[in-house]
């Protein structure tokens, strides 16, 4: 498995779908993953340390684990087919670890909240689109202008408040 970092949030310009950015720490290896616009919200405004008045659902997760006694230890992204990516969350309490299946979006808002680390397989970092610095140099320069100007405040455009 490969530890990764969320690198950044943006909009895919073709679509206007949200991404998350997860790349490795030598950032070698970058791995976009389109989610939705609350889980992009929520990540985002984690990232942006913006405490809302009341807790959102992610917030209430981690309030909840902590209140079991419980403790997060990590997040792997293990598998996806036909595009979908498929996520679990490891949970540990009383030495013992359950593994919770998860939309990769929800378990990279909850890692955010809880500074655990992010791990993506390595059957994963084969099958999805990814960016290997190492053997594209061309292709990772025009995905990195692409990632550098993508901002989380680009999200204010099209999300709207009740």
């Amino acid at each position: 498995m490969i530890e990764m970092q969320v690198g950044g949030l943006g909009f895919d310009p073709r679509n206007l779908s949200p991404l998350v950015l997860l790349r490795d720490q030598e950032e070698l290896n970058f791995l976009p993953i389109w989610i939705g616009i609350f889980e992009a919200a929520a990540i985002a405004m984690e990232l942006q340390n913006v405490k809302p008045p009341r807790p959102m659902t992610h917030d209430l997760l981690v309030e909840l684990i902590k209140k079991l006694g419980a403790s997060m230890q990590r997040v792997v992204i293990n598998d996806v087919k036909e595009g979908t990516f498929y996520a679990t969350i490891d949970i540990e309490k009383d030495k013992k670890m359950f593994k919770l299946d998860a939309r990769p979006s929800d378990a990279i808002a909850l890692a955010v909240r809880t500074h655990a680390p992010i791990f993506v397989s390595e059957v994963v970092m084969m099958q999805a689109k990814l960016v290997n610095a190492e053997k594209d140099e061309e292709e990772t320069k025009k995905f990195k202008d692409f990632i550098q100007n993508m901002k989380p405040e680009d999200f204010t455009k099209y999300y709207k408040k009740d």
